[in-house]
């Protein structure tokens, strides 16, 4: 695959296809969007971050979560999967889910949203992806003002989800738990949400 963005080098890899080489000071938003990419890729603190293939824990629970969220999301509220999120100038992630303002969402091809367009963002953990769901994105999301965030995880005894909902604690530099829902998601920030955890064995 070919980056279009400036005068970045490439590399080739195995089979021949050319990658891009990230400038010395590392991407910026504009580079992010006017490069090629595969899709799904997220940039942080400068640097290009590729996935890997879903697994389907992760694609079911986004659907759950995603019908459960749209049951009830006011009308001043949209819900939105798999979406760009500008948090600054080096750093463009990916949540598995977003909640976002109306007033922010645009015309069909749009492709990002802003931090302060967000009420909430969910991840999903996935394998190879731990970490950055764990400590790096919650601390992004909460230094750009995001003010909800959830983290789901497989239970490794049931083989369900189990969400971790969090608040941006008082001084913006994290979060702060709620809860831990493991048959039942019933919160009510950023809006009241009411999620029978358990239809995931029905999907």
């Amino acid at each position: 695959m070919t980056a279009k963005a400036g005068n970045h080098a490439q590399h080739r890899q195995p089979d021949g296809s050319a990658w891009p080489m990230p400038p010395q000071d590392g991407y910026t938003a504009d580079d992010y969007f006017a490069l090629d990419l595969p899709p799904h890729t997220e940039m942080i603190d400068g640097s290009l971050v590729f996935v890997s293939p879903q697994r389907k824990f992760h694609s079911l629970v986004m659907f759950l979560l995603e019908v459960g969220l749209r049951r009830t999301v006011p009308g001043h509220l949209r819900v939105r999967r798999e979406m760009a999120v500008v948090l600054n100038r080096k750093t463009v992630p990916e949540p598995d889910l977003i909640v976002v303002t109306a007033e922010s969402d645009g015309a069909d091809e749009q492709t990002r949203y802003r931090a302060e367009d967000v009420v909430l963002a969910v991840e999903v953990v996935s394998p190879d992806s731990e970490s950055r769901d764990r400590e790096t994105k919650p601390l992004k999301y909460a230094a750009a003002g995001i003010p909800h965030f959830w983290l789901v995880e497989m239970d490794p005894r049931t083989k369900r989800p189990v969400v971790h909902t969090h608040v941006r604690s008082a001084d913006g530099r994290a979060y702060e738990p709620t809860g831990v829902h493991r048959d039942r998601l019933k919160v009510d920030g950023p809006f009241a949400v009411d999620i029978d955890l358990g239809e995931y064995d029905r999907l």
